[in-house]
């Protein structure tokens, strides 16, 4: 895949993840800051590194496969594979100036 390419199916990725939403803030993950990277392989493959506001979410299953299936289905796309990491640990700073005043933060 040439640059543009790329640029183009991670434009999808990103406005994919902005379509998954915590079922508990009103804000969704892209913008709440809690993917943490997208690497798109030459072949597809996406790995995508994320985390959640509370360690302990009860939402995380639900919210980790709907971030797979949604990139899964992004055209370019061959397979996708969601980690969870906890480091570093996501905090209130991480999430855009859109989703902060959203939130009542600015």
């Amino acid at each position: 895949m040439n640059a543009e390419e790329r640029l183009q199916i991670e434009e999808r990725i990103i406005a994919m993840l902005k379509t998954v939403y915590d079922p508990e803030i009103p804000v969704n993950i892209y913008d709440l800051g809690l993917i943490y990277k997208i690497d798109l392989q030459d072949n597809g493959e996406v790995v995508i590194d994320m985390t959640l506001t509370a360690p302990n979410c009860p939402a995380a299953d639900f919210i980790m496969e709907d971030v797979r299936q949604k990139i899964d289905s992004v055209e370019g796309v061959s397979s996708a594979v969601v980690n969870l990491v906890f480091e570093p640990e996501w905090d209130k700073d991480m999430m855009s100036e859109e989703a902060k005043l959203d939130l009542g933060f600015l």
